[in-house]
């Protein structure tokens, strides 16, 4: 799949039209409107301009390029995991993670008008809400085939006017496409949270309000321990650390990068000490960025669309 499909092409024209006549206003996210990440940016800016990209690396750079002020990616699912790829696009982009959000995920299973969930054969949607639903389709015999992202399964389904095609996608995307709501909170688990991240061109000056978190990369030495040490300064200074997760890099099985959250911001005498050490057992940091933390536990509900 290289294009969007035509119900949501129609869509993505609009909203593209709306953004680049004020880009102070525009955000991009991946996916087709109605995807998750449409909620994620209508949660972060209810005031916003969304504009639908076709991937993360379309998004990212439209930030890059001036065509939008700001771009809301997700980086970890509760139920699934990390998100494929963001932990070595973070990086490697240059712009600053200057917040983050979380969105409630509750899947529907759509069909065209008049298709009933026993008439279904097989579901697509993308493959992170496909693993979020796994028992799910299982237990209803469905057989779940990969696309793109949610949203657009709903307008595929639309365009391909199959009774035995089903999607898995959000109420929203129901809404805009006009597909039937067969099935709802198809997830195999009610507490399925999609953390989003806020990057921008440049971070922003002011100190965030209340919890402050803080996002950076680094990659360690080639020498026993020397995770162990390097992150040994956050346990000496009292920085807890919220996230860890590692990637390999530059073609080898022994360079290893790390993306980290910690809770507080780089001025904090504890923080600074622990980045201090850090660096000194590791080969290079890099800041991402502070900003507001976000309790997950928020009410994040569905947002009214605005295309």
């Amino acid at each position: 799949m290289q294009a969007y499909p035509a119900p949501a092409q129609r869509l993505v024209e609009e909203m593209r039209e709306a953004a680049r006549a004020d880009r102070a206003r525009a955000i991009a996210f991946q996916g087709a409107p109605g995807a998750y990440s449409h909620q994620a940016v209508l949660r972060v800016a209810p005031q916003g301009l969304p504009l639908p990209c076709f991937s993360f690396e379309d998004a990212i750079q439209a930030v890059i390029d001036g065509e939008v002020a700001e771009a809301v990616i997700p980086v970890e699912n509760s139920l699934h995991g990390r998100v494929a790829d963001v932990h070595f696009l973070l990086p490697e982009s240059g712009l600053a993670i200057v917040g983050e959000t979380h969105v409630k995920v509750e899947h529907c299973l759509l069909g065209i008008s008049g298709a009933t969930a026993s008439g279904l054969s097989e579901v697509i949607s993308h493959p992170q809400a496909l693993g979020q639903c796994r028992r799910r389709l299982r237990a209803l015999g469905l057989r779940p085939v990969a696309y793109a992202d949610t949203a657009a399964a709903a307008a595929e389904i639309m365009a391909r006017r199959d009774p035995a095609l089903g999607a898995i996608a959000s109420a929203l995307a129901a809404e805009l496409y006009g597909c039937d709501i067969l099935m709802t909170n198809l997830e195999d688990a009610e507490h399925n949270r999609t953390r989003f991240l806020v990057l921008a061109r440049s971070p922003r000056q002011e100190r965030p309000d209340g919890r402050a978190k803080t996002t950076l990369a680094f990659e360690v030495k080639n020498i026993p321990a020397a995770l162990f040490k390097a992150l040994g300064g956050f346990a000496t200074n009292g920085v807890n650390l919220t996230r860890l997760e590692s990637h390999l890099s530059g073609g080898s099985f022994t360079a290893a990068q790390f993306l980290i959250d910690i809770e507080g911001t780089p001025d904090e005498p504890g923080v600074a000490r622990a980045l201090e050490e850090l660096a000194f057992h590791s080969k290079w940091v890099r800041l991402l960025g502070t900003y507001r933390a976000e309790p997950p536990e928020e009410d994040h509900g569905r947002a009214a669309p605005s295309a």
